[in-house]
C-alpha cells in the first residue's frame, strides 16, 4: 500500500489499514522519526485523573492515613 504526500503535507491512510487499526474520525495520531522512518501511532489517552495526581495537599502536612485518623478520631 502507498499514499502520496500532498502540497500541504497531508497523506491518506489506506482504508484497509484504517479499518484494521481502528483509526476512525477523531482519533489522534502521534508521529516520530526513528532511524529515518516515520512512525505513527494512536495517542494513548490517560485517565482524566492523571492530571490531578499529586496536586492536592492535606492539612498540616499529614499523610492520607494520618489525616483520616485525625478527622475520624482515633
Amino acid at each position: 500500500m502507498h499514499s502520496i504526500v500532498s502540497e500541504k503535507g497531508q497523506v491518506t491512510i489506506p482504508k484497509k489499514l484504517r479499518k484494521r487499526l481502528g483509526l476512525t474520525a477523531g482519533v489522534v495520531l502521534e508521529f516520530r522519526e526513528q532511524n529515518g522512518k516515520l512512525i505513527g501511532q494512536k495517542k494513548i489517552e490517560g485517565s482524566p485523573f492523571d492530571d490531578w495526581v499529586g496536586k492536592g495537599k492535606l492539612p498540616f502536612g499529614n499523610s492520607a492515613s494520618a489525616y483520616l485518623k485525625q478527622i475520624r478520631g482515633k
